[in-house]
């Protein structure tokens, strides 16, 4: 008999009192005297241990490495940058896989491969019959040099936080890697795992290191999990174990890669890789499972069956081998299955959260006929009785960190509505106190701190609906009659000379040439210019496919970003996919390593000088500091770069100017913006532009009106745009005054935050802001609670993810703007007691919904606007048509 390997842990699991069994060659902890339901339940709460230093762990380096490894795998691992692992498998020439593994790149020289434990001798004879094609390549298995670690769960990042003495934790992506001292001992972590956990790391050290590596993470707050969690786990987050969804069916026959459903990630049919093992019968079955999502099953021959997750709704426990039907057919068979815990949720939204009470369930993935369907019904055969089922999408979801959310099969019976009308008169009734009540509330009795919004002026608000509101008036310049405006409806004089008014101030206000005021939402104007982009770089080609742009530069949306410039907002029709990376063809400007608010220009030239960006995007939603508009734009002339500069200036239109920034005087060609945030105006966009009549890219422009009308907008909501003509002849009349007010009071506002005992985020030196925004860090996780309770005492914030957290449900800080507030009058004493009545909520815990109502009530008569009086009673004649 073989004698089983043991990990650098053993002793640690002996004293922990770990129930051993034999693994794929290695002695290995089943469970600890918790037992598997609670190791389950501890992980998906708090933060799960597990050995992992039985899986296999080869080295790659050499000149050839990456050549072999592209031969070898199924995915593209010329796109991992040091830093990033990738998911892979490693095929047969059939299309199955001879295992599945992941793929790490912590360092420029070299990769590190972790395959299954059972499978090592057999990879690495695999690997060896490879090797003799590819001259300069080493293959190490350093399985028994390195210790391997896998911490999971929601309190992980917190955990390892609280050990860290040099590096970083990885960015809060999937897949990222870093290197760190913990209390001393090297690490190399990586956000990796096999529990469906949003947060998720594994840990690689030396040997020497492993026990004291695992007794400060036990004395942290880790808890040890055996591979009977390690299992339930994995199948309740739908991923594949090798020889039950990959490898051989229960008839011998080869599982075809693309089965799994994360074949999705793990198999790129890039150029790039050439011709790899396997590559012709993926490419089969890549067009059979394409074809099989878009419900056509005329290649289902090359993917017969796929691995689906099953609820049980009948009574029983589905087990590896049960026999699936559909209405008495058989359809396939369960390739994984057990009885699950969970832990109950309670509330909805974003107030969902994990209860004390526990739950039960049978699940189970199972390998069925590939035309089934998401929602139909099947049946296992459990110990010779059908037990009820569904196709259900998944059993778990992760994309509310920090945790894992368990997600039950809908069995309830689906009823129609029950009041289809009833009596309209009531619920009209309803609506308008319920409107009227609202507008008290946020006029009379609330703070508004959120940045992204503004109340407009009387002003403003009854124009924006006075006729025309619901009107049209389409417009385009036509060529052959000198570029006249011609409208095509009749009745549109008047909106007409307002428009070009509109443009008129729009051009005054930013110091430009050209502005576009149909686009009704900054989103709408961001697209109507990444729209005019392409049309502009294929101008001389109108006969092929349009290329998109090749390259763009912006701020990640992790970091601040705007949505709308990212390639999951408006950009993603317009930008090119990297054949190396096979991911949308942007790059990021990197920030400070301390202040990571804030642009690390230095770092950009190199950038800048590699990447060669068509379009440089400015802007963020998350802003502190200015925008390095001009030093940007020196290196791009410097180094001789065919690079639009577009600022994006949503958040901060409102502040455009001496006392903040002047984007054209500072290089800017295009600056867009939404006009409700510091702007005055109604929620509408704005495209604007500075080029002289001979400047070569005044073709961008006309590509941007066209882009505009008809290409993003028909009726451009007249209404607001009067609304907007009258705000935008505010802000030029008030703004040196209301703009130097905002940045005063913003600063004043975080430094008292800071004196109350809040953290405040950004750099004390700086003052911690330079626009109107102040950023407040509340703490992990915990700033969707602490906004729910400044609203209930009448305090309005907006919760926000700063650049280390994983996303808006794990939010930790709290994104605040001046300007409603300063344009209500507010000085900056008036910000310091506000500050005072926010801690003692947050820091005290003390309601003070009464207090900030009647403080609010000092500020209700709007500044920075034209009155009525003003006006020789004009106002009133717009109040009898309404």
């Amino acid at each position: 008999m073989t004698e089983l390997h043991r990990t650098p842990f053993f002793t640690c699991h002996l004293r922990a009192g770990a129930r051993l069994v034999p693994f794929g060659g290695w002695e290995m902890p089943l469970e600890y005297p918790s037992g598997i339901v609670a190791e389950h339940l501890t992980t998906r709460k708090k933060a799960g241990l597990f050995d992992v230093s039985h899986m296999g762990r080869f080295v790659v380096s050499g000149d050839d490495a990456l050549g072999f490894l592209q031969h070898v795998l199924t995915n593209n691992a010329a796109a991992l940058a040091v830093g990033e692992a990738q998911y892979t498998m490693i095929p047969t020439e059939g299309g199955g896989a001879v295992d599945d593994a992941y793929l790490y790149r912590f360092q420029q020289e070299g990769f590190l491969l972790v395959v299954n434990a059972a499978n090592r001798t057999r990879d690495w004879h695999h690997f060896q019959a490879h090797l003799e094609a590819f001259q300069n390549v080493s293959l190490h298995d350093a399985t028994f040099d390195q210790a391997m670690l896998s911490l999971q769960g929601p309190a992980s990042k917190t955990l390892l936080g609280g050990l860290l003495e040099e590096g970083a934790l990885p960015e809060p992506r999937r897949n990222a890697l870093s290197e760190v001292k913990l209390k001393g001992v090297p690490v190399r972590l990586a956000r990796t795992g096999y529990t469906g956990e949003p947060l998720c790391f594994e840990l690689f050290c030396d040997t020497a290191h492993a026990e004291a590596l695992w007794e400060m993470l036990v004395a942290e707050g880790a808890e040890p999990i055996g591979l009977g969690a390690r299992d339930t786990l994995r199948l309740e987050a739908g991923l594949p174990l090798y020889g039950h969804e990959l490898g051989q069916d229960p008839d011998g026959g080869e599982i075809p890669v693309f089965a799994c459903p994360l074949a999705r990630f793990a198999v790129s049919l890039s150029p790039l890789k050439g011709d790899f093992v396997g590559r012709e019968a993926l490419t089969r079955q890549h067009r059979a499972f394409s074809c099989l999502v878009a419900g056509d099953d005329s290649l289902k021959g090359d993917l017969p069956r796929m691995a689906k997750p099953l609820a049980l709704t009948g009574k029983g426990i589905a087990r590896q081998g049960c026999r699936v039907f559909r209405r008495g057919a058989p359809v396939g068979y369960v390739s994984s299955g057990t009885m699950v815990p969970y832990w109950v949720m309670d509330g909805e939204g974003i107030r969902t959260h994990l209860t004390g009470e526990k739950g039960r369930r049978a699940i189970c993935i199972a390998m069925v006929d590939s035309d089934l369907r998401e929602g139909q019904a099947l049946e296992v055969e459990i110990r010779g009785k059908m037990s009820e089922a569904v196709i259900v999408p998944c059993h778990m979801r992760s994309d509310a960190p920090p945790y894992a959310r368990p997600v039950l099969a809908d069995t309830a019976p689906h009823q129609d509505d029950q009041d289809a009308m009833g009596e309209v008169m009531p619920k009209v009734r309803a609506l308008i106190k319920e409107a009227a009540d609202n507008t008290a509330w946020r006029q009379g009795a609330c703070i508004n701190l959120i940045p992204s919004e503004q109340s407009v002026s009387p002003v403003v608000k009854l124009l924006s609906v006075m006729d025309p509101a619901g009107r049209y008036a389409e417009h385009k310049k036509v060529a052959a009659l000198k570029d006249a405006e011609v409208f095509y409806y009749q009745g549109t004089d008047f909106i007409a000379r307002a428009e070009a008014q509109l443009e008129v101030e729009m051009r005054t206000f930013l110091g430009c040439a050209q502005a576009e005021t149909r686009v009704i939402s900054g989103q709408m104007a961001n697209t109507a210019v990444f729209s005019a982009m392409v049309d502009y770089l294929n101008r001389a080609d109108r006969k092929t496919e349009q290329r998109r742009m090749r390259r763009v530069m912006n701020h990640h949306i992790m970091k601040g970003g705007h949505l709308s410039a990212q390639p999951m907002g408006a950009l993603r029709d317009f930008i090119a996919r990297d054949p190396r990376t096979e991911k949308p063809a942007v790059v990021n400007f990197p920030v400070l390593g301390h202040n990571p608010f804030k642009v690390d220009v230095d770092a950009c030239r190199w950038l800048l000088e590699a990447e060669k960006p068509e379009l440089i995007i400015f802007g963020k939603s998350m802003v502190l500091h200015k925008e390095p508009v001009r030093e940007i734009r020196a290196m791009v002339d410097e180094l001789g770069l065919d690079a639009v500069l577009m600022y994006d200036m949503a958040h901060v239109l409102g502040l455009a100017g001496p006392w903040f920034q002047e984007p054209f005087a500072e290089g800017a060609d295009l600056v867009t913006g939404s006009t409700h945030k510091t702007f005055f105006g109604p929620q509408r966009g704005v495209i604007t532009a500075d080029m002289a009549d001979d400047d070569p890219r005044l073709p961008l422009w006309d590509a941007i009106t066209r882009r505009t009308f008809p290409g993003s907008v028909s009726n451009h909501h007249l209404g607001t745009l009067l609304g907007l003509c009258a705000a935008a002849m505010e802000m030029n009349a008030f703004k040196q005054t209301y703009q130097k007010k905002v940045l005063e009071n913003a600063r004043y506002f975080a430094q008292a935050l800071a004196d109350c005992g809040l953290e405040v985020a950004g750099d004390p030196a700086e003052g911690y802001t330079e626009t109107h925004q102040v950023i407040i860090k509340v703490g992990y996780a915990k700033g969707p609670e602490a906004a729910r309770h400044l609203e209930e005492n009448n305090i309005l914030v907006n919760y926000q993810a700063v650049p280390e957290e994983e996303g808006f449900t794990a939010s930790g800080a709290l994104r605040t703007g001046v300007q409603e507030m300063t344009r209500f009058g507010m000085e900056k004493e008036d910000f310091g007691a506000l500050a005072e009545l926010m801690a003692d909520v947050l820091i005290n815990g003390k309601g003070v919904r009464d207090e900030v109502a009647a403080f609010r009530g000092r500020f209700t008569q709007m500044r920075y606007c034209f009155r009525n009086e003003e006006l020789d009673g004009l106002l009133e004649q717009l109040h009898q048509w309404i």
